[in-house]
């Protein structure tokens, strides 16, 4: 998964969570009034980790480590800033050229935590998917908001972005943190990445016991395609 972190990363002046809320103060209007659509935010993820450290006390990147990576012991993940830690045996990300392969490993964005900057392993993250199923971080009725829909108005909900792999007529149905729309028939919870060098996507068919979890450190591929067609061999018909 992507981070701040790599040779190029000196290069590239970065934005980090409090930038991006000094960017939103400078907005005079929204997209639509509140309750009457959605759309996802990743600026909406950069405030919410600074009010984790607002009622926690600690920085993002700490209250993680405690409150999640080390209780799961997801001791090869990390939450990565410039100067503080560092990701051994990282991946670069990579993009196609004409010449070649390149490594396009950062943005702008990549310091920002509260959407980003979370650096794991497949083992790490089948161990944090173990902790949701056998609800080792939040007890059932804690968890039923994350995966209970937003509930808008036909003519209000929004449809999904061309970059979701899925038709952008579709409605969308989201959770806190989660698309929840059915496949195949089958209920799911799953979302899909993008930045700069990697594609990532994770599906969670929690009634069938199967989580598929792709992480793709180049941007010609599609990580929610792959992940779907490991679905389709493994679902029941």
């Amino acid at each position: 998964m992507s981070a701040d972190n790599g040779a190029s990363s000196e290069k590239i002046p970065q934005i980090k969570d409090a930038g991006v809320l000094a960017l939103l103060k400078q907005q005079t209007t929204t997209k639509f009034v509140p309750g009457t659509k959605w759309e996802y935010s990743n600026s909406g993820y950069a405030v919410l980790a600074m009010v984790v450290e607002k009622v926690s006390g600690q920085g993002f990147g700490q209250f993680l480590q405690e409150r999640i990576f080390g209780p799961l012991k997801m001791q090869n993940t990390i939450a990565y800033e410039r100067g503080k830690n560092e990701v051994p045996h990282r991946a670069y990300g990579h993009t196609r050229k004409e010449a070649g392969w390149q490594e396009t490993d950062q943005s702008s964005t990549s310091a920002v935590l509260g959407d980003s900057g979370i650096y794991s392993s497949l083992d790490d993250l089948a161990k944090w998917d173990d902790g949701l199923r056998y609800y080792r971080l939040l007890i059932e009725a804690e968890m039923l908001p994350a995966v209970a829909p937003v509930k808008l108005e036909p003519a209000g909900r929004r449809c999904y972005g061309l970059g979701s792999g899925l038709s952008k007529d579709k409605p969308a149905e989201y959770g806190f943190g989660w698309f929840l729309d059915s496949y195949k028939g089958h209920a799911r919870m799953w979302h899909f990445g993008e930045t700069v060098g990697f594609r990532t996507a994770i599906q969670r068919f929690v009634n069938d016991k199967l989580t598929i979890i792709v992480l793709c450190n180049r941007e010609d591929v599609s990580a929610q395609a792959l992940s779907l067609k490991v679905a389709d061999l493994y679902l029941p018909r």
